[in-house]
């Protein structure tokens, strides 16, 4: 299997949220949808289970944002050139830690 990357969608370059079942030496989802609201950017990805999923190699991208206050965010795409997921405050279990407000 090839690695797959489309050159218009940020990758996801670290991902430290353990539980995620895409998680396993990186995220493994073909991509990311962040979302969130009051403030959080959350992984809307995020899945909390014991079972390992998404493909074998795959850098994850983020797919959609639909965080439209955030700074990255161009008519809902991504334009940072990476993003960051982890663990986020305030009860808040997957975030983009590469969302900055407007």
């Amino acid at each position: 299997m090839t690695t797959l990357e489309n050159p218009a969608m940020p990758a996801v370059h670290d991902c430290t949220v353990s539980d995620c079942s895409y998680n396993h030496d990186g995220c493994h989802a073909f991509a990311i949808t962040v979302r969130g609201d009051n403030g959080a950017a959350d992984c809307g990805t995020f899945i909390p289970l014991g079972t390992k999923g998404g493909l074998d190699k795959v850098i994850a991208q983020v797919g959609a944002c639909s965080r439209a206050d955030c700074v990255h965010n161009a008519s809902l795409e991504c334009t940072a050139q990476s993003v960051r997921v982890g663990q986020g405050t305030g009860g808040h279990h997957a975030n983009c830690l590469t969302y900055q407000p407007r």
